[in-house]
């Protein structure tokens, strides 16, 4: 029987998996046992990453928020959960991010947003119009 040499497709496979890890320290880039290995464990972390991050952005909003918020207390008399509820009660749908956003770089444009929550805060129906909010963005 003749010999078969098979080693191309084998060669291909790892030569594939050191490209993804070529950039690991140590063996964990050179012998094939270890990067298969470390090759599992980063696709695992970056899977599992992806959530967290999205978990860590939220918590870092909702921080921000807050720490505006209970700032200035003689403009607001709020915490960040009464805000919430209050902006959900009067059908003021923002999300947190945009919120964080309005709290760090326009700061009197988020306490007039509370404030318009302060004066009525049972009613649906809004005062607060787009216009409104344009203003105090542009200003």
């Amino acid at each position: 029987m003749t010999r078969i040499k098979r080693g191309y497709i084998a060669r291909k496979r790892r030569t594939k998996i050191r490209l993804f890890t070529s950039s690991f320290r140590g063996a964990h880039s050179r012998l094939t046992r270890t990067i298969t290995q470390q090759k599992i464990k980063a696709l695992v972390s970056a899977h599992r990453d992806r959530d967290r991050k999205k978990r860590d952005f939220r918590r870092l909003w909702i921080s921000r928020i807050n720490a505006v918020i209970r700032e200035n207390r003689k403009k607001v008399y709020y915490n960040y959960s009464s805000l919430m509820y209050n902006l959900y009660k009067r059908q003021l749908l923002l999300n947190r991010k945009i919120l964080a956003q309005i709290a760090i770089l326009h700061r009197n444009c988020l306490y007039m947003i509370s404030n318009e929550i302060i004066k009525n805060p049972n009613s649906p129906e809004t005062e607060l119009r787009e216009g409104r909010v344009e203003i105090c963005m542009i200003k």
